[in-house]
């Protein structure tokens, strides 16, 4: 019950952190966001590609890993095309998502439209400067994320053991319940408002984010 309460509570904390304050936050840890956007992007790709359980194979955390540290390393050295990668890996999430909504099954159709539409999100990124308002929404969308978990764990929806074996164990529950996915929207929604607004002015220079980190 106690690892519940906090990890509750933590997901909360941290949901609410990024929600508003997300674009302030994320250059400083964007190595780290860095390294588990490539780790997912990875270990997803071979499960689409062979057919297998999410990290159920040495393959999958291997490459997992491999993905992860060279977009860790790619997003200290390069500032700019480090949140363009973060952005593509959410684009290949959305994009092999909407495909398996649609019914396609073939793990690597569904590969090919994520890494289309990956390109296409770090394209748009470069191309139009796009970088800011990239941060605000993936961080705003990544709060909404730990707001509702944190929300779904209090109330028992999703478990602890559940999200150890799981790539996203809040989408059964979005999908299942219009409620959960309205409020995930009103959520992420609120998190972008509030962020644009506060972040009209402000805007983080590179200097400031190497000299963060040393």
């Amino acid at each position: 019950m106690f690892q519940i309460l906090f990890g509750a509570l933590f997901a909360l904390f941290v949901g609410v952190a990024f929600a508003l304050w997300g674009y302030r936050i994320f250059l400083v840890l964007l190595p780290i966001w860095g390294f588990f956007a490539g780790f997912w992007l990875g270990a997803h790709g071979i499960t689409l590609l062979f057919g297998e359980g999410f990290l159920a194979t040495t393959t999958g955390w291997m490459v997992g890993l491999v993905v992860g540290f060279f977009l860790a390393i790619f997003s200290y050295l390069f500032y700019g095309l480090g949140v363009a990668f973060v952005a593509g890996s959410i684009g290949y999430a959305i994009g092999s998502g909407m495909m398996a909504a649609m019914g396609l099954t073939a793990g690597w159709l569904l590969f090919i439209v994520g890494a289309s539409v990956a390109v296409m999100v770090i394209l748009l990124t470069l191309l139009f400067n796009l970088q800011k308002y990239v941060i605000i929404t993936l961080t705003a969308i990544g709060g909404a994320n730990a707001i509702l978990l944190g929300v779904l764990l209090l109330f028992n929806r999703v478990t602890l053991t559940g999200l150890s074996g799981a790539g996203n164990a809040i989408q059964p529950v979005l999908a299942d319940s219009w409620f959960w996915s309205i409020a995930w929207v009103v959520i992420a929604a609120l998190g972008i408002f509030y962020q644009v607004r506060s972040n009209r002015v402000y805007r983080w220079q590179k200097e400031y984010y190497v000299e963060s980190w040393g």
